[in-house]
C-alpha cells in the first residue's frame, strides 16, 4: 500500500481528500527549524499500487512522482539503477518499532520489484489473483525463510494466510516434498484448498503408517497425528513444514509441541491469526520453533521482555516489536483496506471426527433400512433423514442425546471454537448463525464453558421486547463479544454493525438467504471489512448444498422446502448417492 500525505512547510497536514482510506501512521518526519527527523503519528489516506500508479493530484511531492515512476517501469534493472534519481526520505519513511531508524530506498524499491516479479511468477501456476499485500506476503515468506530458516505469518483472519502460504509452497514444489499440520477439523480444508489453486502439486492425507511422498507432493495431517506419530514425520526431511493455527503449539512442553520441533525441516512457517503481542510466552515457543538459532534461550526472553512489558515498560514492548520483526508479519485488515473489497468470504471444510463418520453411517444405513416412501410421506421421510444427517455434522451429541462433553466430537464445532478464540483474542464481535434452535443451544452452553462467555441466543421464540433488548445491548460498545442467532429469525431486518466478522455454523440451500443474515452487518455504517465464513462438513450432504450454491442451482426464492422437495423427487439411488458419506474428501 501506498500512504498519501501531506507536508504544509513547517509540519504534516490533514491527509489529502477522496483518495483510499483514512488511517493515522507512525512517519519519520522533519521536526523544528534544526533539521532533525522524529517518530510522528501522520494523517495517510492508503492506496493500493494500481490505484496509486495513475493517480493525478494536485501539488504532487517529488516522492510520489518518482514512486509512479518506479511503477510505470517496466525494467527493473533500470528502476533499481543507483544512477538514476534517488527516493528521498518522504518516500520511505517508516520507522522501525524503536523509531531509530527507517527503511531505506534500496530496501523499498526491492520489495516492490519483488512483489511484481511473485504476481507475474505465480500467474498461471496459482488459480488466484494474488492481491498486492498477498503477493508481498508470499515474497516476505520467500525471503525470510532463506535468512532465518522460518517465519511467523500472523495475518488477522480474513486476510488469505492460506492461499499466500500455497503460493509459498508452489515456489518450492521441486525442493523435495512438503508436510503441512493443522488442526483435525483443517485436514480436509488444506487438501481442498492446494487441489483449488495449486492443482500442480499433489496433496495427501496421512494419519500414520508409510508415507510415500516426493517433490511436488504436499503432506497434509493434523496435531493428534503429528503427536501420536510424530517419530515418523521427523525421520526424513522435509523441503517445509507449516504449522497452521500454530497456537496449538503455544505451550513448548506438551508432547505436540515436542513434536513438532522435531521435524526436520529447510523452511518451517507458523500461521496464526492471534496477534503477537499476547502472552509473550507462548510468542516465545512460535519463535523457537520457526527460528531456533534467533529465539533459542527462553530465559534470556524471559529477562528481556516478559517482565519489563508486565512491569509497564513501553521500550521494551518496542525492543521486542523491533527484534521479532525479521520472522513475524501481523497485519490487520484495516492496513490493507484499501486492497480488500467490502467482504471477504471464507469458506472452510471440516472433517468429520470418527465419532462422527460413525453416526453419520448409521443414521443413513436406518433411514435406508426404514425406506422412504412415497408421496408426501416420502418428503416427510426425506426431510427427517436430511434434518438428522446435519445435525450430526453439527455435533454427534445432537443425534445421540450425549451432551455431556461437547469438545473434541465435532469437527465443525472445534474449528468454530478455534475462529472464535482468535476473535476474541482479538476483540471482534462476532455473529454466528445456525438454522437448528438446539444447535444455538449447544453453542452458547459451549461458549460458556469454553471461554467464560455468555452469549445471547436470538431465536423465534423471544418476544419482541426481549429480541429488541438484545440488538440493542450487542450493538453497544460493552455488548456481548459473540451473538448466536437463528439464520429464520435474524435472516432480514436487524443492523448488527458492531460486528465485522460472520459464521455460518451450518449450510442453508439457498445461497441468498446466507447472503441476507450475513448483511446484517454488512450494512450503512459498516466501516470496517466484513468478513462471512462457511463451515461445511466435508464428505457429507452439506457438500451437495454447497454444490447447488457453486453451480448456481438454487433460485432466489429456493428455500429448505424446495430443496428437500427435489431431493425428494430423486428416485432411492440417487437419493442415497447424494446423502452417502464419500470416503475421500
Amino acid at each position: 500500500m501506498f500512504a498519501l500525505w501531506t507536508w504544509t512547510g513547517r509540519g504534516t497536514g490533514p491527509a489529502p481528500n477522496g483518495y483510499g482510506d483514512r488511517e493515522t501512521l507512525a512517519l519519520a518526519v522533519p521536526v523544528g527549524a534544526g533539521g532533525a527527523i522524529e517518530v510522528a503519528d501522520v494523517a495517510a489516506a492508503l492506496v493500493d499500487p494500481e490505484t496509486f500508479a495513475d493517480l493525478a493530484i494536485e501539488y504532487p511531492g517529488r516522492s510520489l512522482l518518482l514512486w509512479q515512476d518506479a511503477l510505470r517501469t517496466a525494467d527493473a534493472d533500470a528502476a533499481m539503477d543507483s544512477t538514476g534519481p534517488p527516493l528521498p526520505v518522504a518516500a520511505h519513511a517508516v520507522p522501525d518499532a524503536c523509531g531509530t531508524a527507517i527503511v531505506s530506498a534500496a530496501r523499498a524499491l526491492r520489495v516492490l520489484r519483488e512483489t511484481e516479479a511473485v504476481t507475474a511468477e505465480l500467474r498461471s501456476a496459482l488459480k488466484a489473483q494474488l492481491r498486492p499485500y498477498q503477493a508481498r506476503g508470499v515474497g516476505w515468506l520467500r525471503e525470510t525463510t532463506d535468512a532465518h530458516g522460518g517465519a511467523v505469518l500472523a495475518d488477522e483472519m480474513g486476510l488469505g494466510k492460506t492461499v499466500q502460504t500455497i503460493g509459498f509452497l508452489l515456489g518450492r514444489a521441486e525442493a523435495g516434498p512438503q508436510l503441512v499440520v493443522c488442526p483435525t477439523s483443517l485436514v480436509g480444508n488444506w487438501v481442498h484448498e492446494i487441489g483449488r489453486f495449486a492443482p500442480g502439486l499433489r496433496a495427501i492425507v496421512w494419519r500414520g503408517g508409510a508415507i510415500a511422498a516426493d517433490a511436488g507432493t504436499v503432506v497434509v495431517t493434523g496435531y493428534p497425528t503429528l503427536r501420536l506419530h510424530g517419530g515418523l514425520l521427523a525421520g526424513r526431511r522435509w523441503a517445509t513444514a507449516v504449522f497452521d493455527e500454530a497456537q496449538a503449539l503455544k505451550n513448548p512442553r506438551t508432547q505436540v509441541a515436542k513434536a513438532a520441533r522435531a521435524v526436520d525441516a529447510a523452511a518451517a512457517v507458523a500461521l496464526t491469526g492471534t496477534p503477537v503481542e499476547n502472552r509473550l510466552e507462548e510468542l516465545w515457543a512460535l519463535l523457537h520453533l520457526v527460528a531456533p538459532r534467533l529465539f533459542g534461550h527462553r530465559t534470556q526472553f524471559r529477562r528481556r521482555f516478559v517482565r519489563p512489558i508486565q512491569e509497564g515498560s513501553a521500550a521494551a514492548a518496542a525492543r521486542l516489536r523491533d527484534t521479532i520483526e525479521p520472522v513475524v508479519l501481523a497485519r490487520k485488515k484495516i492496513q490493507v483496506a484499501a486492497a480488500l473489497p467490502a467482504k471477504i468470504h471464507s469458506d472452510l471444510l471440516c472433517d468429520l471426527t470418527a465419532e462422527q463418520e460413525e453416526l453419520y453411517d448409521l443414521v443413513l444405513a436406518q433411514a435406508v433400512d426404514d425406506g422412504f416412501g412415497s408421496g408426501i410421506e416420502r418428503h416427510g421421510r426425506v426431510l427427517a433423514a436430511l434434518t438428522s444427517l446435519k445435525q450430526v455434522c453439527n455435533h454427534p451429541g445432537l443425534v445421540t442425546g450425549d451432551l455431556g462433553e461437547l469438545a473434541g466430537r465435532s469437527g465443525k464445532l472445534d474449528l468454530c471454537t478455534d475462529i472464535l478464540a482468535t476473535n476474541l483474542e482479538t476483540a471482534s464481535p462476532t455473529l454466528v448463525f445456525t438454522q437448528y434452535r438446539q444447535t444455538g443451544e449447544l453453542l452458547v452452553r459451549h461458549l460458556a464453558e469454553q471461554f467464560g462467555v455468555a452469549a445471547p441466543f436470538f431465536h423465534g421464540g423471544l418476544s419482541q421486547t426481549e429480541r429488541g433488548e438484545i440488538v440493542s445491548r450487542f450493538q453497544t460498545e460493552e455488548g456481548p463479544s459473540v451473538l448466536v442467532l437463528s439464520l429464520r429469525a435474524a435472516g432480514t431486518g436487524l443492523t448488527l454493525t458492531r460486528a465485522a466478522d460472520v459464521i455460518h455454523f451450518d449450510r442453508w440451500w439457498n445461497p441468498a438467504v446466507e447472503a441476507q443474515a450475513s448483511d446484517r452487518v454488512h450494512r450503512i455504517g459498516q466501516t470496517r471489512t466484513v468478513t462471512v465464513t462457511t463451515l461445511t462438513s466435508t464428505t457429507t450432504v452439506e457438500e451437495h448444498i454447497v454444490g447447488m450454491h457453486d453451480r448456481k442451482a438454487a433460485l432466489t426464492d429456493l428455500g429448505d422446502a424446495a430443496g428437500i422437495a427435489a431431493l425428494a423427487g430423486l428416485g432411492d439411488d440417487q437419493l442415497i448417492e447424494i446423502l452417502r458419506r464419500k470416503r475421500e474428501s
